[in-house]
């Protein structure tokens, strides 16, 4: 995740550029040239176009802020910025929002009469509604309560639609091009791979491929049509520059695939099995579905949470942590997270110590479900694992095969989740990685202890390899905060709008899907 790039929309420039009214930009600063509210029609506004009530304080708020003034309209008519808002209202669809302005039929009428002398309060109202709708949708989504009952507890924006009308009226560029002051980078990058992808659906989609009849699998130099269609369809999503129509797999094919697997961060494979083509086969309208649901949760991210200096990032299911450093990936490692049964908490909290070789104190829910149960079959078990009794709880000595690996970093939260190392390194190089309690195993634990103690005075490489060495629990708490950000993306883009595409291991997507497509 790079800083923030701006993707302008060129059709709604020419817009701008062309909109041809005596009003040529803001408001009059005149007092004589600006037109006041007519309080019948704003009266008797939420009765005529109700489904606008629920932005009634903001309006009134806007209106009090004007002095009671029209805010689209002066003596010199409309403001070009009413055009430019009209114009990406009516194509919402484009922010991955799936419904509709209300009244569209209404305020499309009062674009039409582009060079009306006198506006009406109505017509002022409408706009301002109008406006207010699509902030809520484009740039805060669902609500905070639904957001939670998806699983998402990271804290969310709390941006004033009626300041931010007072920012676009003087900086209007921002709502054609992108603001990172309202969605977070990859929003727009996503937003430029879904006009890609439905430009996808479009022409065709890709077709559903099937392993041939008694076939398990093609390896390099075999040939058959459905290799030409797997070409085809690694050209369509861009991990081929060109498509050969070769029905051959050859060696630019398999750079094909391991562009797709490099991009899924997942290892590649040199040979083509009913697997894979089942994944390839997922129709491109899940794809776009996919797309809108992360879209909304974008909407959900705290708007400049990457401009901290220092940050940790964990994707659950692409099963990845990123550390961030001054703008840049310092490290990258694979994790494992919480199975289904125990999924890993979506929230942010701030790291603030980390321990060396750590106890680890078991749950009580382990102790009573798993603990006990093998106590009973074998009473040797606990020194067999190198644990003890600790009061009326079991803890787990420190030590190369302690459960929490050799060190731990902690961000004290409710949900008593935290990352840590782990002594099944095995399981991090297995594709699907959701197997523990909950916590987050680090694969590279080590490296992300010496990268985090490299702010640390009188720490050094030397120092944390005997601190995890030692077998006694050290403490160490930092001379910084550093803020991590547990979130859940099931596709994810870089500055291109290429995607990467990830299982949806809690079975989120569909439900969020259903309550966009409803709202």
């Amino acid at each position: 995740m790079k800083r923030y790039l701006m993707f302008v929309l060129p059709m709604l420039i020419l817009i701008m550029a062309s909109a041809c009214k005596k009003n040529d930009g803001k408001l009059s600063e005149n007092p004589e040239k600006r037109i006041p509210v007519n309080p019948e029609e704003k009266e008797a506004f939420y009765t005529s176009y109700p489904e606008f009530k629920v932005y009634a304080e903001s309006i009134d708020e806007i209106y009090d802020r004007h002095k009671n003034q029209l805010i689209w309209y002066d003596k010199d008519g409309r403001i070009d910025f009413a055009e430019v808002l009209y114009s990406k209202a009516r194509q919402i669809e484009l922010e991955g929002v799936p419904v509709k302005i209300p009244y569209v039929d209404r305020i499309s009428q009062i674009f039409e009469k582009r060079d009306r002398k006198k506006p009406t309060t109505e017509d002022d109202l409408l706009i301002t509604g109008m406006y207010f709708f699509y902030a809520d949708k484009v740039f805060g989504g669902l609500d905070a309560e639904t957001s939670k009952s998806t699983g998402w507890y990271l804290p969310r924006n709390g941006l004033s639609y009626v300041d931010y009308l007072d920012t676009l009226m003087e900086e209007p560029d921002r709502i054609v091009a992108g603001d990172k002051n309202a969605n977070i980078g990859e929003y727009y990058y996503l937003r430029k791979a879904l006009t890609h992808y439905r430009n996808i659906e479009k022409s065709g989609g890709w077709p559903k491929m099937q392993m041939p009849e008694g076939t398990k699998s093609f390896k390099k130099g075999d040939e058959h049509a459905v290799i030409a269609q797997v070409r085809n369809r690694l050209f369509i999503e861009g991990d081929l520059k060109s498509d050969s129509k070769s029905a051959v797999y050859d060696d630019d094919l398999q750079s094909g695939l391991d562009s797709y697997f490099k991009r899924h961060y997942r290892e590649t494979r040199e040979r083509i099995g009913a697997e894979i083509l089942e994944e390839l086969s997922i129709p491109v309208g899940e794809r776009i579905k996919s797309i809108i649901v992360n879209m909304e949760r974008c909407r959900w991210v705290p708007v400049g949470f990457d401009l901290n200096e220092e940050y940790v990032a964990v994707n659950i299911p692409a099963y990845q942590l990123k550390y961030w450093k001054n703008g840049e990936i310092a490290l990258e490692s694979n994790v494992v997270v919480g199975k289904e049964m125990h999924k890993t908490v979506v929230f942010a909290e701030k790291m603030s110590y980390l321990v060396f070789s750590p106890y680890w104190n078991v749950p009580p829910s382990i102790l009573k479900n798993e603990i006990q149960p093998a106590l009973e079959k074998d009473p040797g078990y606990l020194e067999k694992n190198n644990m003890e009794w600790n009061g009326e709880s079991v803890r787990q000595k420190p030590g190369p095969q302690n459960s929490l690996g050799l060190v731990k970093f902690m961000f004290p939260n409710q949900n008593n989740i935290y990352l840590h190392d782990s002594p099944a390194k095995s399981l991090f190089t297995r594709e699907e990685r959701a197997f523990s309690h909950g916590c987050i195993r680090v694969h590279k634990a080590r490296e992300l202890a010496y990268e985090i103690m490299k702010g640390e005075k009188g720490w050094n490489e030397k120092r944390i390899d005997a601190a995890m060495g030692k077998g006694t629990e050290t403490y160490h708490t930092l001379s910084r905060k550093i803020p991590v950000f547990i979130a859940y993306f099931t596709a994810w883009p870089d500055e291109e709008g290429r995607i990467s595409f990830y299982q949806d291991i809690y079975k989120r997507d569909d439900r969020l899907a259903k309550m966009l497509y409803r709202q």
